[in-house]
């Protein structure tokens, strides 16, 4: 295997190679024979990193979002609740939001999306920018199919620079786990009021980060199968986030 460190985003190559920030999801997809490729692209020196007022470069780790005082309170809680502080330390944001999925039989019939940051960002009505593109993090995601079992949206080549905010007057981020800490979400809730309107952001419940429209939403819920008591407890999460807001 090669591995490549180019100083300019033009000079990733095209065709079959994997972009590595991290690692820390690429590496054990790869280890594990998930991923094969014959070329990684390690892009840390290449894509912008750090907060600048309402952007967060796509290089940023959750470590360094979770200790940034002005970033919204649902992603600094989504951040220190997603890993371990080794993990937060090498873990860029951008990666983050293009994880696998995961589920009790390991990626197979019944995939649940892990990101709590994903689901943070989602409440907060967070952008992207790309190297092609400007879009709502919403439009980033879509579900899977039999034809395409792709969740997200991105083009072959496309790279994820940026993250924007918008104005949040308040938000929060809980978190349902089957340990105390640093476990994927069983359930993750995220709450935000923008511009006068609260937004809910889930984890842990679909193939993709689900933006939620309102708590009724759930009453008609479809849930994946075995998961039905997942309803329930997003519906205790929300209640218990509207009452934080």
């Amino acid at each position: 295997m090669e591995l490549l460190r180019p100083s300019s985003l033009e000079e990733i190559p095209a065709g079959n190679s994997l972009l590595l920030a991290g690692g820390t999801e690429m590496v054990p997809l790869l280890r594990d024979g998930i991923l094969e490729t014959e070329t990684l692209v390690d892009i840390r020196g290449i894509v912008p990193r750090g907060v600048k007022g309402a952007r967060i470069g796509a290089g940023t780790t959750l470590a360094e979002l979770e200790a940034e005082q002005s970033i919204p309170e649902a992603l600094r809680e989504a951040c220190r609740l997603a890993a371990s502080p080794q993990l937060r330390n090498m873990s860029s944001v951008g990666g983050n939001l293009l994880q696998s999925t995961r589920c009790w039989y390991w990626r197979l019939k019944y995939p649940a999306h892990p990101s709590d940051v994903a689901a943070a960002l989602l409440a907060l009505d967070a952008r992207l920018h790309t190297t092609r593109r400007e879009l709502p993090i919403a439009d980033l995601y879509r579900l899977p199919d039999e034809a395409n079992r792709a969740v997200t949206t991105l083009e072959p080549g496309e790279v994820i620079l940026e993250l924007e905010l918008p104005t949040v007057e308040a938000s929060v981020y809980l978190k349902a786990m089957d340990r105390q800490r640093w476990a994927f979400p069983q359930v993750g809730v995220a709450a935000a009021r923008v511009a006068g309107q609260v937004r809910f952001g889930l984890a842990g419940v679909a193939p993709v980060p689900w933006l939620l429209t309102g708590p009724e939403a759930l009453d008609a819920a479809t849930p994946l199968p075995r998961t039905a008591w997942k309803v329930d407890l997003a519906r205790a999460l929300v209640r218990r986030a509207l009452d934080r807001l």
